[in-house]
């Protein structure tokens, strides 16, 4: 019988690159929460209509991409392919706009979507997404952008851009469009790609964030957008920018950063890398302030970003390896039968102090539970043979440097505290760097 192997673009996360993804989970729990953003849960599967309204029904992602069956009611069903459509539908079913003014939310975990696997982009994909719903203010923008950067840093990044632009509001947008649309009618469309050929005429905009090299060269001319938004949105845009240069953060303005649906507004931005190859951006985002009307809500503003999890993981791998690596602190090599009781409650005890480790179980020499013991990382190795069972004793051997101390069980706990302490005055000075 063959075996059944994963699906492709789908894959299995042991440790240690599972560990990795805890990290960043919890590192986005402590920072989101700090600024007053609470954990939202929401389906990975939603009605078809929610993303179709959302994403767009033209879009590449709703016609190609997306994971659609009927269920057996013959009911459109979809693999949620991005987070935000999900927290709008939920904000608006649970009427949280009336129960608070402003909504902050994070969610955590994996989408859906079929394309291509390549290096740091699988058919299932994780990504943490923020979002801030009933704000209206630059300020609020700001807050979000610096939020972004500062989890960003507390996964240990240092070298990252910001890219930040502004895409104007309903009111000012449609003269840009029709400025930009006038350009776009003077470049001869055999020079462009096909995916631009349909915008031209269906949705302009999305031609600026082509990545085709001709493409790009063909539009190097393009009006910006910045510069046909009314008064109330560039104070809104200078405002943001005013907040970023007395942070110091170094961004880019990039005129070509465009979001192609209508009810995307104002601010707009991006986080790059380039140490993960083409595919820079690990993070992205902006305001939204159409959303949730557009899908039956409120007219409430909301502006909210995603973080990509797998980009993130390439680069953590390389920078914070050792640091997510989480050592156990011991190893307990049981030698003697009659002693695999008595050692099994001692490991529990320490446990209990908050130490981390494992038992062995068998019969095995001490050559290979020493060996095995070293496979696992531990700092330490419990050994409890016949002799000291009958004494009620255990050896702890120090796995880097080889020494070794025998201690009374009935002390064990008092050695499991000091441990403990040692961890925390090593975590205290890591912290402090």
């Amino acid at each position: 019988m063959s075996k059944i192997q994963t699906i492709k673009g789908f894959a299995d996360l042991f440790a240690p690159q599972s560990r990795l993804y805890t990290f960043m989970e919890d590192t986005a729990r402590r920072v989101f929460g700090s600024y007053g953003y609470n954990e939202l849960r929401i389906p990975l599967m939603e009605y078809t209509e929610l993303f179709q309204r959302s994403i767009g029904a033209e879009t590449d992602v709703v016609q190609k991409e997306m994971y659609t069956f009927p269920d057996r009611k013959g009911r459109s069903l979809t693999l949620r392919p991005e987070a935000t459509a999900g927290v709008m539908r939920a904000y608006i079913e649970q009427n949280c706009h009336a129960q608070e003014s402003v909504s902050k939310f994070f969610t955590c975990g994996p989408m859906f979507r079929y394309e291509r696997p390549q290096k740091g982009r699988m058919r299932q994909f994780h990504q943490l997404n923020c979002e801030c719903l009933g704000a209206h203010e630059p300020q609020v923008d700001a807050e979000v952008l610096l939020m972004l950067m500062f989890f960003l840093k507390e996964l240990g990044f240092e070298e990252l851009q910001p890219e930040i632009n502004t895409l104007g509001c309903r009111e000012c947008r449609p003269a840009y469009r029709e400025a930009l649309s006038n350009f776009l009618r003077r470049i001869d469309p055999a020079t462009l790609c096909e995916d631009c050929r349909r915008r031209m005429e269906s949705n302009p905009m999305r031609v600026l964030d082509c990545k085709v090299p001709s493409c790009k060269e063909q539009i190097e001319g393009a009006p910006r957008i910045r510069d046909h938004v009314c008064a109330e949105c560039a104070d809104h845009f200078d405002t943001v920018l005013g907040i970023l240069d007395k942070r110091k953060i170094a961004y880019v303005i990039n005129p070509r950063l465009v979001r192609g649906l209508d009810y995307y507004t104002r601010t707009t931005f991006e986080v790059v890398s380039s140490s993960i190859g083409a595919q820079g951006s690990v993070a992205g985002g902006g305001r939204y302030d159409g959303l949730v009307r557009q899908l039956g809500g409120p007219d409430v503003p909301g502006i909210g970003f995603a973080c990509g999890m797998e980009r993130l993981a390439l680069m953590l791998e390389d920078t914070l390896a050792e640091q997510v690596q989480s050592r156990p602190d011991f190893y307990f090599a049981v030698l003697a039968p009659e002693a695999a009781d008595t050692a099994l409650l001692a490991a529990q005890a320490l446990r209990e102090s908050h130490l981390a480790g494992e038992m062995s179980f068998g019969n095995k020499s001490l050559k290979s539970q020493l060996r095995q013991a070293s496979r696992t990382g531990a700092e330490y190795c419990l050994i409890m043979g016949e002799a000291e069972f009958a004494a009620q004793n255990v050896v702890v051997k120090h796995m880097d440097s080889g020494e070794q101390v025998s201690i009374a069980l009935a002390t064990l706990r008092d050695w499991a505290e000091i441990r403990r302490e040692q961890k925390l005055d090593k975590e205290r000075k890591r912290g402090s760097r």
